[in-house]
């Protein structure tokens, strides 16, 4: 694994800024990707040829990375997912550990700050298989230890979204909300 990674995060240069225009189509496409330019246009107030040349300069300055579906874990029998902390001696990017990749079962590989190295997160088919995952972490020299968090119930899980806030509300808006007893 000869691939240089570093770059994975790091904002893409753009031909120019996001604007409004830009992204509201984007969260329509966020919602489904396969929705024509003509409903397209018509759902953000654009024509639909407009809509087309703006998703075509969306992709060419890499606000759109790619297109994929988003497949349904238990369509494929993946019902359990976990989030695994690996703790390692040394610095944890190293190839060998990265190699981890190869198994469908991981999602995704994150570096991370904080009490542990490496933060996967890993969806399989048994309790069986995240521990045959496991063994094979275990495995991987530089491994000190793992601490897994198997998801009982998701109640949020979605893919970037184009908005951002700009303005935070006040916790005291939210105080005492859920705490009563």
């Amino acid at each position: 694994m000869d691939q240089n990674t570093d770059e994975v995060r790091r904002k893409r240069p753009s031909d120019r800024d996001l604007d409004a225009m830009d992204r509201k189509l984007l969260g329509v496409l966020v919602e489904d990707a396969t929705t024509s330019y003509a409903e397209l246009g018509e759902r953000v107030g654009l024509s639909p040829p407009a809509a087309h040349e703006r998703v075509k300069r969306l992709r060419r300055s890499g606000a759109i990375r790619r297109v994929a579906a988003l497949v349904d874990p238990e369509a494929v029998g993946k019902t359990l997912l976990a989030f695994v902390h690996v703790d390692t001696s040394g610095w944890g990017k190293t190839p060998v550990l990265l190699a981890i990749e190869e198994h469908p079962e991981v999602e995704e590989i994150h570096a991370v700050a904080g009490d542990t190295c490496m933060l996967l997160k890993v969806r399989t088919d048994s309790t069986r298989s995240l521990e045959g995952l496991l063994a094979r972490l275990y495995d991987t020299p530089g491994v000190k230890a793992t601490r897994s968090y198997v998801v009982l119930s998701t109640y949020l899980e979605r893919p970037v979204q184009p908005g951002t806030t700009s303005e935070w509300p006040a916790l005291a808006k939210y105080a005492g909300k859920g705490s009563e007893r």
